[in-house]
């Protein structure tokens, strides 16, 4: 990476990285993966309005690759055009660990994860995409592959209810067979660590997943996979609009908690359903 790159790399604090004529510029490129290697079928568009704000919350799959966020990503291009600004909220490891990787994932709209980010995208009038599962959501065991598991983490909540936007939530059936996670020994490598072992780029991983799947065959640790080519389905449930919002209601734990067990709630029965039909099919 050039010197100059680097002097441009926001580190996700930045709304003005966002390129839509690069992004235009991709959207052949995925298309191709749309069609033809994931097959993509999704459905529930027509509840997201052609305008205003939205925060939408999905539930992550398939390691590293993220197959169903990409393709997320390419649907709200398809549906609302490279111009209407998106931000989604983006690990603040990956600048570290790939300034390249994070560089483009500016300019195709990805911010840090960070509350403030958040706010200042949604103040801009833009909408937000975060999975709050993270790490743990992305290598959930393969068991564990029709669960909705959004890692307990509610800030995404508190930000719903701050800035008084809708949630709309977003499942995925599909993109959890484009690897095979078999188990997480974060536990135990955790132990080595406060042993003296190192992590790996100083950044504590948080999960440990043994997966197989393609280059590698059998994986240790985080890796970046490659997708197998599974058929991927998405829906976008109905908005949820919470009873009550505002800064007030964001400081009351008592009702995040419940809001976030109601979309949890939410997302899993939408994800039986989605699963239901198309075991039927």
């Amino acid at each position: 990476m050039s010197q100059n790159s680097k002097s441009n790399l926001t580190n996700g604090w930045s709304l003005n990285a966002r390129n839509p004529e690069l992004i235009e510029s991709f959207m052949p490129f995925w298309e191709w993966f749309y069609h033809y290697y994931f097959r993509v079928k999704t459905d529930g568009w027509h509840h997201i309005s052609s305008q205003g704000k939205v925060l939408l919350v999905g539930s992550h799959n398939g390691g590293l690759a993220t197959p169903d966020m990409v393709m997320t990503m390419y649907d709200w291009f398809r549906h609302f055009g490279t111009q209407r600004p998106v931000y989604g909220l983006m690990h603040n490891s990956v600048w570290r660990i790939n300034p390249s990787l994070a560089r483009l994932g500016e300019q195709t709209g990805a911010i840090a994860a960070h509350p403030k980010m958040a706010i200042a995208a949604l103040q801009s009038g833009a909408s937000v995409l975060v999975y709050p599962g993270g790490a743990q959501d992305l290598f959930r065991p393969y068991t564990q592959r029709n669960q909705i598991n959004l890692a307990g983490r509610k800030g995404f909540i508190k930000l719903a209810l701050r800035e008084e936007v809708p949630i709309m939530p977003i499942i995925s059936y599909g993109a959890h067979d484009t690897l095979l996670v078999l188990g997480d020994i974060y536990d135990l490598v955790k132990q080595f660590h406060d042993w003296g072992m190192p992590w790996l780029f100083n950044t504590d991983p948080e999960v440990f997943p043994i997966y197989l799947g393609l280059p590698w065959g059998i994986s240790l640790g985080p890796l970046p996979n490659i997708p197998l080519p599974v058929q991927i389905h998405t829906r976008v449930l109905p908005p949820i609009v919470l009873p009550k919002s505002g800064k007030t209601a964001a400081r009351d734990r008592v009702y995040v908690d419940r809001c976030y067990d109601l979309v949890v709630n939410t997302m899993q029965q939408g994800l039986d359903r989605l699963v239901q039909e198309i075991s039927i099919k």
